[in-house]
């Protein structure tokens, strides 16, 4: 379906989307959707196209992934903290710009999905939301970056802050969950614990750096995780959402243990200095932590692309069906040519 969309103002880039991933946030959305017609992605990358003339971070043709969206004005912005933005809610989520206007409001249409709307051909960004990349990496491949692969990665070496030889399980090895164990080997945590009902991502888990593997179909989790450790764990990840999952990773913690919650949650106190606590993309800040990503990816140490399945954009809703049922980790639209 063709859209009319404004041209990009004074502090946005227009940029053609190469590729995008994917993301749970995607098809949950579509799932429960009853609103107005909205245009969602969030895992943009693209070439831009046209820069306003209050732009100075990128130009035409430069090559960029996109993440999340904060305003850059209110305290928490101010303080290298824009994961915190005051406006978060409204930035990601709300379909409308910081003014509140929509630039495809004459297709009756709303747009601005993480200040990208990325399941498109063309999307208006701003330079708090774009990151600059080579040209010599794949823009297809860095894609999923924007968001799922740096809300995982960056729980475990920002959020949690995981030491070498802390112990740590990820509840859930989707990509998020294998983002956190990838960063969890890279930072060299022991032993890293993955946990699933799926043998094919425990397995991938086991390849890329997990020491042990549990199947909670068939396994006892609390009983294996102590059989592993000795006890419990110092961190957990806990990507599922599902609030018996929760409870678990609350009950498995050592003394002064935490478990970052990837779901939504805002988290709490608990007895012997536990806690639990809501983790937004992995407080990561894109224009940093996107390009250490990528060096990982380049030095061997953060495979991201095994997790990959690419799909051409005709092809989104085979993409979203191969998602739900397991077979699919990571989906990646392919949206035009480089």
């Amino acid at each position: 379906e063709s859209l009319e969309m404004e041209a990009p103002r004074d502090d946005e880039a227009l940029v053609r989307i190469v590729a995008t991933g994917i993301c749970r946030t995607d098809i949950d959305l579509c799932d429960d959707w009853d609103g107005e017609p909205v245009v969602l992605g969030h895992e943009g990358a693209g070439v831009v196209e046209q820069v306003g003339k209050r732009v100075k971070g990128v130009k035409r043709g430069d090559h960029v992934v996109l993440s999340y969206q904060s305003c850059g004005r209110c305290p928490p912005c101010r303080t290298d903290r824009p994961t915190d933005c005051e406006n978060f809610w409204d930035l990601n989520f709300g379909f409308k710009r910081p003014d509140g206007t929509n630039a495809l409001q004459r297709s009756g249409v709303r747009g601005h999905f993480f200040g990208q709307s990325s399941f498109s051909t063309h999307v208006l960004a701003t330079e708090r939301n774009v990151v600059k990349v080579s040209k010599d990496l794949p823009m297809e491949v860095l894609a999923p970056l924007g968001c799922g692969l740096q809300t995982g990665a960056g729980t475990v070496m920002n959020s949690l802050g995981v030491s070498k030889r802390e112990s740590i399980a990820i509840f859930g090895t989707g990509a998020v969950g294998l983002a956190a164990v990838m960063a969890a080997r890279i930072v060299g945590a022991s032993p890293i614990i993955g946990v699933d009902i799926n043998p094919m991502r425990l397995k991938l888990a086991l390849e890329l750096g997990a020491t042990h593997a549990i199947d909670n179909r068939g396994e006892d989790v609390a009983s294996r995780i102590n059989e592993i450790t000795g006890s419990g764990v110092d961190d957990v990840v806990e990507t599922t959402g599902r609030p018996e999952m929760q409870q678990l990773a609350a009950d498995v913690l050592n003394p002064n243990g935490t478990v970052a919650l990837l779901t939504g949650e805002t988290g709490m106190d608990l007895p012997g200095g536990r806690k639990t606590f809501g983790v937004i993309q992995g407080d990561a800040v894109p224009q940093r932590f996107i390009p250490k990503l990528i060096a990982l990816y380049q030095a061997g140490q953060f495979p991201f692309d095994r997790l990959v399945k690419f799909y051409d954009f005709s092809q989104i809703n085979q993409a979203i069906a191969d998602t739900k049922c397991g077979s699919t980790i990571k989906p990646v639209l392919r949206i035009s040519k480089p």
